[in-house]
């Protein structure tokens, strides 16, 4: 089965940065396709980033786009989300998600239905 494990969660001031991994394993394809999700306190939950590990495509929220990025390292079946200048919206529970089939377009790859793995989520509070 596949199995998502998400760390690098933990609590930062307004402005301050973290970063989060996605570690990765049963299955045995090398490639993949990845989001981010965040479900904030009260709130649903919402795409945040996506990543096309064969052509290294990435794909953002506008809420995060120019302080948050998307990575991947193929050989350690990992992959990254390096949040910076952190605000205190950006509150919430992060999950990593691994699709079945790329999503084909740009929007596709924020929606929930799109993924078929879920990890367990890693809370992020900043203040």
């Amino acid at each position: 089965d596949v199995q998502l494990v998400e760390s690098g969660g933990g609590s930062v001031q307004a402005g301050g940065s973290l970063r989060l991994s996605c570690a990765a394993s049963g299955y045995t394809y090398s490639s993949y396709c990845m989001g981010w999700f965040r479900q904030a306190s009260g709130k649903e939950r919402e795409g945040v980033a996506g990543i096309d590990s064969d052509d290294g495509s990435t794909h953002y929220a506008d809420s995060v786009k120019g302080r948050f990025t998307v990575s991947c390292d193929s050989a350690r079946n990992t992959v990254y989300l390096q949040m910076d200048n952190l605000k205190p919206v950006d509150s919430a529970v992060y999950y990593c998600a691994k699709a079945l089939v790329c999503p084909r377009y740009g929007p596709d790859w924020l929606i929930q239905a799109k993924y078929h793995y879920w990890g367990q989520g890693t809370q992020v509070t900043v203040s």
